[in-house]
């Protein structure tokens, strides 16, 4: 299940032609970034238009993303302000179709068209100076090498068994925004070579596997220079020339060691190297709670309290070393031999933190409406995800549907879930938790003594 990350690197042949020329890994990613439209509906075509602009210095481009945010900003409007969408008049209701079918499709069709000149790669002037490799600084992907010199100065890295060297640094484009939905992540020049070669390392860790991709990374399945099993995320998100974007990321991510351990997954180590972040994390043997519901069914009972007391128990922890989760969901929620533990909590807001542009990050069936609307999001937003967690835990179901975005958007501002799955002694409190104004909702500590109460 490893996955392979892209073509090894190689110096440019003299023979072949010389400026912009596609390689599969780079088309693969324009079309991905053009799809982004489709993908979300047209709630992503303002953040890929803006960062086309920002990438082609493009003045047509800055009204193009001004055009699709105010078509997007007219449909979540109206749509909020009508719950019934046969109370809209028709006059509003065909401006709100147009904004919402020209940032979906017309969005997706105008990323197709430019997508090539955003990625395209710069060709270099003059040919290119060769330069001996040099050890490279801890959290660097490497591979295994060729046939290292019989009299090298370099010093080892993994195993004293194998000589390793840096993949070198190449012209490609940034990775994607986070979306609401994800499919498989962009290909990057980031990559472990496609070989059949045994071993593969990120930093001092030895990639064993791959345990899943999401919007916000991929995590790798590795092992410690101790032999301990941990998880890695290799985040999407690039920090190409930007120090004090480097160092607030740090920072937010820091901030999750000081979380306390019961309940959730201990963050063991953070770094970014070559522009790219990982998140080093305790290593939990266990399904997610999404998969567990799925293959299972849905809990009840003493479990599903043990559950709700657990979780709540964990967002108490976070919110109490002043982080917020942001994105809190079924799949973020760990079974493990000793009990459920809470995953991935903070790194949402780090990305947040010191991405060029803003973009919505979470899933939203899960995500409150002050998230939704792009207002400030506390604990308190934790606190309605779960909420809507524990409704799925208990009927399977989610909570406010999961059909299509603007249907999800519609119920998550403007309607309550059905309660009924609920034990009768959870459901006055799922219905504090799911109150439309931040402040009337409850803390995740007063969760927990309402449960055990």
């Amino acid at each position: 299940m490893s996955q392979q990350y892209g073509p090894t690197w190689h110096p440019h042949h003299p023979q072949q032609p010389h400026g912009p020329q596609p390689s599969p890994s780079n088309t693969g990613l324009t079309v991905l970034w053009a799809l982004i439209p489709l993908f979300t509906c047209g709630f992503g075509t303002p953040f890929i238009m803006g960062f086309a602009a920002r990438r082609l210095r493009s003045v047509p481009l800055v009204f193009a993303t001004a055009l699709y945010t105010l078509g997007m900003g007219v449909f979540v409007i109206g749509a909020g302000t009508y719950g019934d969408s046969d109370l809209i008049p028709t006059w509003l209701d065909v401006l709100l179709t147009i904004g919402l079918l020209g940032s979906w499709l017309g969005g997706m069709t105008h990323a197709l068209i430019i997508r090539t000149a955003v990625f395209r790669a710069q060709p270099s002037s003059g040919p290119q100076p060769y330069h001996a490799p040099v050890p490279p600084p801890a959290g660097l992907y490497l591979h295994p090498a060729p046939a290292p010199p019989a009299q090298s100065a370099h010093p080892q890295y993994g195993p004293p068994s194998a000589q390793y060297t840096p993949v070198p640094h190449s012209t490609q484009p940034p990775y994607l925004k986070n979306t609401l939905h994800s499919d498989q992540p962009p290909l990057t020049h980031m990559q472990f070579a496609q070989s059949d070669r045994p071993q593969e390392w990120i930093g001092p860790y030895r990639v064993i596997d791959v345990l899943g991709r999401g919007g916000q990374g991929t995590v790798h399945l590795a092992l410690t220079p101790q032999g301990r099993k941990v998880a890695i995320k290799v985040l999407h998100e690039r920090f190409i020339g930007d120090r004090a974007a480097r160092d607030r990321f740090l920072r937010e991510v820091e901030a999750t060691r000081k979380v306390a351990t019961f309940s959730t997954a201990r963050v063991l180590d953070v770094n970014i190297n070559d522009d790219q972040a990982y998140v080093v994390s305790e290593y939990v043997d266990g399904v997610s709670l999404e998969q567990l519901v799925r293959d299972k069914g849905p809990r009840d009972g003493d479990g599903l309290t043990r559950l709700a007391l657990a979780t709540a128990g964990a967002l108490a922890a976070i919110h109490k070393a002043g982080v917020v989760h942001r994105d809190f969901k079924p799949a973020n929620v760990l079974i493990g031999s000793d009990g459920p533990r809470v995953i991935d909590f903070g790194i949402a807001r780090a990305l947040d933190q010191v991405t060029a542009t803003s973009s919505v990050m979470g899933t939203p069936a899960y995500m409150s409406p002050e998230q939704l609307a792009g207002g400030h999001v506390g604990p308190e937003s934790d606190v309605f995800s779960w909420a809507s967690t524990m409704i799925f835990a208990a009927s399977g179901r989610v909570a406010f549907g999961s059909d299509t975005i603007p249907a999800i958007l519609n119920r998550v501002i403007n309607h309550q879930p059905d309660l009924s799955p609920l034990p009768a002694s959870l459901r006055p409190l799922a219905g504090a938790c799911l109150e439309k104004a931040p402040a009337n909702r409850p803390t995740a500590a007063d969760i927990m003594l309402r449960i055990v109460q």
